[in-house]
């Protein structure tokens, strides 16, 4: 007794299908690997040359993922140290952001921005003061806002707050364990009275 198999065929796609997809995935690839590719010197000029026409896809798919923020030469960190006394005259002090308690992780981030916020307005210690009066009307706010959260955070009666730019040693200093001084740019001591700050 023989047996009949059927066979049936799978439905494909039609060509024309097929190849549409093909192109738009090829397409969606490119537009995925060129940003890092095309990123911060020393980039490939090929890269960035073919990077130009996929300019508005990949803006409007939101895949250029900020590369340049991070290579290849970042620039110092900041963070703010701060000293406080309360009413007791207890001397407190941190500094922002606080790897040890800003949880969860989204938190450290967020407080990281802050002084990186406050340091792209404050000027070197040694600029002219002219340059630094004009500055200090930029980051002068944000420094107060920074001094009053502390107080009504901690209930303290006074705050020194510093600016620090870390240094970033250079790959020959790593390997010689050798390494430079932080600047340290004094932001100011805010005290906290009845109704807001002085």
């Amino acid at each position: 007794m023989a047996t009949h198999l059927t066979i049936r065929r799978q439905s494909t796609w039609p060509l024309a299908a097929r190849l549409m997809v093909s192109i738009l995935l090829a397409i969606y690839l490119i537009a995925v690997v060129l940003p890092p590719l095309a990123g911060p010197p020393p980039a490939s000029e090929l890269a960035m040359k073919m990077l130009q026409p996929f300019r508005p896809l990949i803006g409007g798919l939101a895949l250029s993922h900020g590369y340049r923020f991070f290579a290849p030469n970042p620039g110092p960190g900041h963070s703010i140290r701060w000293s406080m006394v309360n009413a007791k005259g207890t001397v407190q002090t941190g500094t922002i952001p606080d790897a040890a308690n800003d949880r969860p992780r989204l938190l450290y981030h967020r407080r990281f921005m802050i002084p990186e916020k406050l340091a792209a307005f404050v000027p070197f210690p040694d600029a002219p003061a002219d340059l630094q009066r004009e500055a200090a009307l930029d980051w002068q706010p944000l420094a107060e806002d920074i001094a009053t959260r502390l107080l009504t955070e901690y209930r303290g009666k006074e705050v020194t707050l510093e600016l620090i730019e870390h240094y970033l040693p250079d790959p020959f200093e790593v390997q010689e364990g050798r390494g430079g001084e932080d600047l340290v740019t004094p932001l100011g001591r805010y005290t906290w009275r009845e109704g807001g700050r002085e």
